[in-house]
Formats: structure tokens, sequence, C-alpha cells
């Protein structure tokens, strides 16, 4: 099973930034745990605070990997070109967020791939990616 992990703008300063919401676990440190935690699953990871690299890695992956799980970040609520691209790709794309989003401002209660997704999961921090995985493996 090949799964990509796409993270947009901000997701590079886990562990750093604004620990008191997001935790002290910088992200490379959780996806080596999730690495070997899973060693059947082929990951790939990528990161970007860009949104057109983001809509380019999905493009690269959406046709070829058994799923997606996107962490688009702030882009999740602004970018229509996400949401498109994720509707354009034959891969099941699981969006997560660390935080509830819904508990949080409210600008941050829409999201432009939700309807395009196979599932959301928000608000169990790192783990969100954890039952991500758990939601493809029980499909394979």
């Amino acid at each position: 099973m090949k799964i990509c992990i796409i993270n947009g703008p901000n997701l590079n300063l886990l562990g750093k930034r604004e620990t008191d919401i997001y935790g002290n676990v910088s992200f490379e440190r959780f996806y080596n745990q999730l690495q070997e935690k899973y060693c059947a699953v082929e990951f790939d990871y990528f990161q970007s605070n860009i949104e057109g690299e983001i809509i380019n890695k999905i493009h690269e992956v959406g046709f070829s990997f058994d799923g997606i799980i996107l962490n688009a970040g702030a882009y999740t609520h602004t970018s229509v070109g996400i949401g498109d691209a994720v509707k354009g790709v034959h891969s099941p794309v699981v969006e997560v967020h660390i935080t509830n989003t819904y508990s949080r401002e409210s600008f941050r209660h829409q999201s432009y791939i939700a309807g395009s997704a196979k599932g959301v999961i928000v608000g169990f921090g790192l783990q969100s990616y954890e039952l991500a995985i758990q939601s493809f493996l029980l499909e394979s």
C-alpha cells in the first residue's frame, strides 16, 4: 500500500510553533514513528508553504497511490485550486487537521476539500494522521 502525506503551510514548524495548540513534536519525528509502526505501508511525505506545489504533488501521486492524507493547513479554507485538484484525481483523499477547526475562528469552519474527500478527521492532534492511515488499511 502506498500512502502520500501532504502537509501545507506552516506545518514545517510543528514542535516549534504555538506548542500550546499544536504540541511540541516535530512532524519529522512523528513521521519516523509512523514509518516504524506501519512498516507494510510505503509512505511518501511532502510539505510546502506554496499552494501550487501542493496542487502539483496531488497531481503527481493522485493516479498511482492508494491514498493521500492531506492537511492543507490554512489553504483548506481558501484554496478552490486545491479542492479542484482533490476532485480531479483518482486516489482517495482523507483531509486531516491537528486541531478541531470547528472550535476555532469561524473562517476555519469552511473547507474547499471536504466535499471531494473520502473523509475528514479533525481535532485528534497528530493522531489524526494515524486515524487516516487506519481508514486506508481497513479498506485494503
